[in-house]
């Protein structure tokens, strides 16, 4: 297919990556919603981080584009931003589930498992240097001392 071909289907840069960046937000709930249900806190946050840092590791591209924004110009549509969102309130709620539900808390999850795939990607990409850190520092984050 011609670039030119897919502007027939897009109305323009924007829309396709819209439609990538929605695309990515999808398969990344689909990864979270395949993951085992029935885990204590710590296994279940080992295998969530696991499977996010896996999910970046697996498409530099799409990691750069849905999380670190490296598009110069662009910001994803309202609708696109909405996939964001709900993969993000997804996650709240898993982590309330397991009593991790205050906004300080959230935050320094994100802050860990975006770090753990950010160094994965950029310096040992396919490998599993930052993956084999996934435990350990989720047992750092469970046995931290809440202020």
């Amino acid at each position: 297919m011609a670039a030119s071909s897919l502007y027939g289907y897009f109305d323009g840069k924007d829309a396709i990556y819209d439609a990538m960046f929605i695309e990515g937000n999808r398969a990344l709930n689909e990864r979270f919603e395949a993951l085992p249900t029935n885990l204590g806190t710590r296994d279940a946050l080992i295998a969530t981080a696991r499977a996010f840092v896996e999910f970046c590791d697996e498409d530099h591209p799409r990691f750069q584009l849905l999380f670190q924004h490296s598009i110069p110009g662009w910001e994803p549509s309202a609708e696109a931003y909405a996939s964001a969102v709900g993969n993000f309130e997804q996650m709240r709620s898993q982590l309330a589930e397991l009593g991790i539900d205050d906004d300080e808390s959230i935050d320094l999850w994100t802050a860990l498992t975006s770090g753990l795939a950010g160094q994965q990607v950029a310096n040992d990409p396919g490998g599993d240097r930052w993956l084999q850190l996934v435990e350990q520092a989720v047992d750092m984050y469970v046995g931290r001392e809440k202020p």
